[in-house]
């Protein structure tokens, strides 16, 4: 998390005016802490707001409730509170009063970057539209579309993202708008629904803390599986599901995670009437996130055949408490599986995935235990690669000298 939350001086308002030497930035995202369910974009999000260096001065925009949920955070709606070295305002959206308190504090100030995270979110068309139109006094713009331009997301509901890009393309390809992508690979996925597009930052989360060794887990003569994340079809359950009727030899499968979708869970609980009794799977409900990486270290794969992530929290949690992964080749994290990290799902069918399972579950417990060590060795190596520097210091560096800017082909600079 970017930090501790507290109560900010004034909660009722407070302005948006702060160090005229420092870099103002006014984030956005549709939920964040203490919220959890929303998934990875959370952490990614405080990851970024943590990493900001001191000459950055950060605001936030939020919902004052988390995905799904009805009630409100606790003392937080309508309010601006800090976490970390942020001030966060809680917005009820259906609260007329909340939108004049946050107008009288945003007006006052000026930003230098609006950073955006989705394309869809009403909490980056809203803000995006207020800087174009002159109502909200921003520099520059940033996008993060967190997944949302590949091939898999952009066929969910279709036709209404066409025609919202349609009309909105021209407020997106605007030259003051630049755009974040997590890898070369998004960069292209962005560059082909807007060829205009100027992709301003490449820069993915460093991922947390790897253990130094996985926990020895008691031998069974049955393969422990887990699935965390959302119950939604991009997560690919019930390939999973599909994928157990063809593996011969007993396992076992927990499933943790919100059901975003309760239709598409339905298809899921469907799956469970056609499998063999070798096969033994459990919902366990929603994890919170301070839970997920302990929970990875009691098992012996998560498997995760997932249509597309831009860049898969998940994965890395996994990864960093030893435990392996079987997991789709549309992630950025192919190369680490490959070495050592896990097992990569080239085919997204249930007997391309059933193999692989069958590989983890007809393992002997020594082999699964040296497959579990050589998984966290390999997040460790990723690791160790990669320097902990905030999108948000990486932004500043492009507007102050736009030859870093990423080149057309999404390579890195």
């Amino acid at each position: 998390m970017a930090g501790e939350l507290t109560p900010a001086a004034d909660t009722r308002e407070r302005s948006a005016t702060v160090d005229g030497n420092k870099f103002h930035v006014l984030v956005t995202a549709g939920y964040f802490a203490p919220g959890w369910r929303a998934g990875g974009p959370v952490r990614s999000i405080s990851e970024v707001l943590a990493l900001a260096s001191d000459d950055i001065e950060t605001s936030m925009l939020t919902r004052d409730r988390d995905l799904g949920c009805s009630d409100p955070y606790p003392g937080l709606s309508g309010r601006w509170s800090r976490v970390g070295r942020t001030n966060v305002f809680y917005l009820g959206v259906r609260r007329l009063g909340h939108w004049r308190s946050l107008w009288r504090s945003l007006r006052a100030g000026r930003f230098d970057l609006l950073y955006v995270n989705s394309v869809w979110s009403t909490f980056s068309i809203l803000p995006i539209a207020a800087a174009r139109l002159g109502l909200l006094r921003v520099g520059r713009v940033l996008v993060a579309p967190r997944g949302e331009f590949g091939p898999a997301a952009l066929r969910v509901h279709r036709l209404r993202k066409r025609i919202f890009l349609a009309a909105w393309r021209w407020m997106l390809q605007d030259r003051r708008v630049l755009w974040h992508a997590t890898t070369p690979v998004e960069a292209n996925d962005i560059r082909r629904v807007l060829p205009r597009a100027q992709i301003g930052v490449v820069a993915v989360s460093r991922g947390p803390e790897p253990e130094q060794a996985p926990a020895e887990l008691p031998a069974t003569h049955h393969a422990r599986l887990v699935f965390i994340g959302r119950i939604s079809p991009m997560k690919n359950l019930d390939l999973v599901l599909a994928a157990l009727a063809f593996v011969p030899v007993p396992v076992r499968l927990d499933i943790y995670g919100p059901v975003e979708d309760e239709a598409y869970w339905q298809r899921c609980r469907e799956h469970l009437a056609e499998l063999p009794e070798s096969v033994a799977v459990s919902y366990q409900g929603e994890l919170p996130p301070e839970q997920v990486r302990a929970t990875f270290a009691r098992y012996d794969a998560f498997v995760l055949p997932t249509r597309g992530e831009n860049y898969g929290n998940a994965i890395a949690e996994s990864l960093s408490a030893c435990c392996p992964v079987l997991c789709s080749d549309r992630t950025p994290w192919t190369a680490v599986l490959r070495d050592g990290g896990g097992l990569v799902l080239t085919e997204l069918t249930a007997t391309a995935l059933g193999a692989l399972i069958t590989q983890v579950a007809t393992a002997t417990p020594q082999q699964r235990h040296t497959a579990r060590v050589e998984a966290g060795e390999a997040y460790r190596r990723w690791r160790d690669s990669r320097a902990p520097v905030s999108v948000l210091d990486q932004a500043w560096q492009v507007i102050r000298d736009p030859a870093c800017r990423v080149p057309p082909q999404g390579r890195t600079p």
